[in-house]
C-alpha cells in the first residue's frame, strides 16, 4: 500500500491544465493527467457543482467517487455564461496549456469562448472537447453519455447470456476508456506543439474510443457478414474459458488463449485424453466444445478450495485468478507490492484508501497529492493569482459570476 505525498516534481509538472467538464470522461481524463504532476484547476458553476459530486455512495453527506475524480485538483467556480465568468475563463485559459470541456457542440461559441476566442490570447492552447458524439455529424447536439457509447460500440449487443438481453457494464466503461483517449490525445497535440508552437482543437466523441477497443467486429461484418455472438461468459475464440464456483462457495476464472495453457488445464483437471482429440488443436475448435470442457474443469475445481485452486494451476502454470471484489483487492499481495492502492490522509474522511495512478515510472512517479476539494475552495486564491484584486473578486462573487 502506497502513502501518498505531495507532489514535487511529476513528469508533467509545469503543465497547467483547466478542467471545465463534467461527468465524467472529461474529469477522469484531467485526473490522469494531475497524478502524473499537472496544476489541474477544475472549473464548475457557482451554483451547479459537477454532478460527480453527489453521484453514487457518500459517507454522511461525503461523496466518495468526488474524493477520488476530484483528486489532484484545485477548485474554482465561474458561471461561464455571464460576462463576468467569461472574464474569469480567459484569464484562466490565456495561461493553461489545456482546457478540457464537454458542453454541447457550439456552447463555448455562444459564450465567446470558442477556440478562436480561446487560441487568440493563447496559440499555444490545446482545447479538449469531449463529448457523446464529437463535434460533427447528426448527432452532435444529442445529450451522450457512457451509457448510449456503450449500446451503440457493440458492446452491449456482444454482451450477457446467449438467451438473454444486451447487457450494459455496471460502472462507466465507455467514460473511462474516453478518457484514456482523452488523455493520450491532449499528449499527442502537446507533443505536436513543441514542432509548430501553436496548439490545436482534439475532439474525443465517446462513441469511439470504445469501439477500438472490441477488436475487428466491423472488418468482420465487412469480411463475413457476420456479428460476434453473445457467449456469456465463454469466448468463441478458445476453451475452457469461463467463472467457475469453487467447493467454499468461491468463484475463479480461467482462460485458455494459449493452446500450451489449455494443454495444461486438462491435465491438471485429470482429463489429459481431451488434449488429444482431433478438436483441441485450435481455440475455435475447442470452443465448440466448450460443454465438455466446463464439465471437466468446472467439475474439478468445484471440488476444492479457492486456495487450493489457485495453488494447483499455479504450480501447473495454467491460467487462473480469483474472482475479487474490493476486499480482495486490498489484501492482495500483488496489488501490494505494485503499490496500487494508496492510503491518503483526507480532511474528511481521515485516512482513507483509493486505487493510485495506471502505471509506475522510473523517474516523477505519480504521486496523489490531496482527495477531492469542496466546492469553490480555492477560487479566491487562484483568481488572485492572475492578478484580479480582491475587490474584483467580490464584485464578480456579487454577481453571481464566481
Amino acid at each position: 500500500m502506497t502513502v501518498s505525498r505531495e507532489a514535487s516534481a511529476g513528469a508533467l509538472a509545469g503543465l497547467r491544465v483547466v478542467d471545465a467538464s463534467t461527468l465524467f470522461a472529461g474529469p477522469m481524463a484531467a485526473m490522469h493527467l494531475g497524478d502524473m504532476g499537472a496544476e489541474v484547476l477544475k472549473v464548475e458553476h457557482p451554483s451547479r457543482p459537477d454532478p460527480s459530486r453527489t453521484h453514487g455512495v457518500a459517507k454522511g453527506a461525503v461523496n466518495l467517487w468526488w474524493k477520488t475524480l476530484g483528486r489532484n485538483k484545485r477548485t474554482v467556480t465561474a458561471n461561464l455564461g455571464s460576462d463576468g465568468g467569461r472574464e474569469v475563463f480567459l484569464a484562466l485559459a490565456e495561461t493553461a496549456d489545456v482546457v478540457i470541456e464537454n458542453f454541447r457542440p457550439g456552447t463555448l461559441e455562444r459564450w465567446g469562448l470558442g477556440y478562436e476566442e480561446l487560441s487568440a490570447r493563447n496559440p499555444g492552447l490545446v482545447l479538449a472537447r469531449v463529448t457523446g458524439f464529437g463535434q460533427l455529424g447528426p448527432y452532435r447536439s444529442r445529450p451522450g453519455f457512457g451509457t448510449l457509447a456503450e449500446a451503440m460500440s457493440g458492446f452491449a449487443a456482444a454482451t450477457g447470456e446467449p438467451d438473454g438481453p444486451p447487457t450494459l457494464p455496471p460502472f462507466g466503461l465507455a467514460d473511462g476508456v474516453a478518457s484514456l483517449a482523452t488523455a493520450y490525445a491532449i499528449m499527442v497535440a502537446l507533443a505536436g506543439r513543441t514542432v509548430s508552437g501553436r496548439g490545436q482543437v482534439v475532439d474525443v466523441a465517446i462513441i469511439e474510443p470504445i469501439l477500438a477497443m472490441l477488436g475487428p467486429q466491423i472488418t468482420r461484418w465487412d469480411q463475413l457478414g457476420t456479428v460476434q455472438p453473445r457467449t456469456g461468459n465463454r469466448s468463441t475464440n478458445n476453451a475452457p474459458r469461463n467463472t467457475y464456483r469453487t467447493s467454499d462457495g468461491q468463484w475463479v476464472a480461467v482462460s485458455t488463449s494459449a493452446q500450451s495453457i489449455a494443454e495444461r488445464v486438462v491435465r491438471l483437471v485429470g482429463r489429459p485424453e481431451l488434449a488429444d482429440e482431433p478438436w483441441f488443436a485450435t481455440g475455435a475448435d475447442r470452443a465448440a466444445h466448450a460443454d465438455e470442457l466446463d464439465e471437466a474443469v468446472g467439475g474439478w475445481i468445484a471440488r476444492h478450495t479457492r486456495d487450493e485452486v489457485v495453488a494447483a494451476f499455479e504450480e501447473a502454470q495454467a491460467a487462473v485468478a480469483p474472482i475479487y471484489d474490493a476486499a480482495d483487492i486490498v489484501a492482495d499481495p500483488q496489488f501490494r507490492a505494485l503499490g496500487t492502492i494508496h492510503e491518503i490522509d483526507d480532511p474528511e474522511l481521515g485516512t482513507t484508501l483509493m486505487q493510485g495512478p495506471l502505471f509506475r515510472l522510473s523517474d516523477n512517479d505519480g504521486v496523489i497529492g490531496f482527495t477531492g476539494r469542496p466546492h469553490g475552495a480555492d477560487t479566491d486564491e487562484v483568481l488572485g493569482s492572475l492578478g484580479f484584486a480582491p475587490s474584483r473578486i467580490a464584485e464578480l462573487r456579487a454577481e453571481g459570476a464566481v
